[in-house]
């Protein structure tokens, strides 16, 4: 309950109840409480994977084994897994090549979706979303199905290319999404006061337009090379016998995976955490104080 006390001057002061000062505390705080508990329940993984890089284990790496734990040798070679290292070689390559082509065309594409008008422009927006609301088990299946029905007459095996070529597939459409929203959030003003100012259509685009557009590229060309080097589902129907990092995880599993893994897994996360915060740092730098 709440207390209304009369003190000498006549005036009255409300008192809230120890329950209702409670839910008011709450209340004002409920979005950091929320944002504090779902901030742990994501990184609760992330945590995991660090700290069993430090497990002494003998046959898996699935419980802790106190004796002689923790320890810095799979920090000190992490290739000490058979046929780790190949396998991350092999996901950084594929995530480097589909990202630079899956990053060139879809930022053409939506450059033609948002500044162009044509025939087909609207169908052309739907569709850049059916990669990405396909499920992936489907996805790969056609794939597969197309890589081996389809290319088989021409030599393309299941392997490495084919690989890249899922991947850029998939990969253009969250291209093609993340540069559209920075094009559209530009102001068109300032091109046309470049114009103004008699810059013809190249200089006007390569020292306004690409510029301001250049950060919604590197993000999108940062998001496709994510998804590339953690996909395991499309890669797992077109790889044949080729082994990406994603896959030699998977198929460690089954014998307990590797410490190394989680020694590569945890620096790949560190890794982007720092291109993110970096990313950060300098596009607060940049802006005028």
């Amino acid at each position: 309950m709440s207390t209304v006390s009369t003190r000498g001057t006549g005036s009255t002061v409300y008192r809230p109840s120890m329950a209702r000062r409670i839910q008011a505390w709450f209340a004002n705080r409920f979005a950091m409480i929320t944002a504090v508990l779902v901030l742990v329940y994501l990184f609760v993984p992330v945590a995991y994977t660090f700290a069993f890089s430090f497990n002494n284990y003998r046959k898996t790496n699935i419980t802790w084994n106190s004796e002689g734990s923790p320890t810095l040798k799979h920090w000190k070679d992490p290739c000490g897994a058979p046929g780790i290292c190949e396998a991350l070689v092999n996901s950084i390559q594929i995530g480097a090549i589909a990202t630079l082509v899956a990053t060139i065309l879809g930022t053409l594409l939506a450059f033609a979706l948002v500044r162009y008008k044509f025939i087909g422009r609207g169908a052309g927006n739907i569709m850049t979303f059916i990669p990405m609301a396909t499920p992936e088990i489907v996805l790969g299946a056609s794939l597969l199905t197309i890589f081996v029905q389809g290319f088989s007459n021409v030599g393309l095996k299941l392997g490495f290319w084919t690989i890249v070529i899922a991947h850029i597939m998939f990969c253009i459409s969250f291209v093609v999404v993340t540069v559209k929203a920075r094009l559209q959030s530009l102001d068109p003003r300032l091109e046309e006061a470049a114009q103004d100012l008699y810059a013809g259509p190249g200089a006007t685009f390569w020292r306004v337009t690409f510029p301001l557009v250049l950060p919604g590229i590197v993000g999108a060309a940062m998001l496709s090379f994510s998804l590339s080097f953690d996909d395991f589902i499309i890669t797992n129907f077109v790889s044949g016998s080729e082994t990406t990092f994603p896959k030699f995880v998977y198929v460690s599993y089954l014998r307990g995976i590797p410490a190394q893994a989680n020694v590569i897994g945890f620096s790949m996360f560190a890794i982007a955490v720092a291109l993110v915060i970096g990313g950060q740092l300098i596009g607060n730098a940049r802006k005028p104080k």
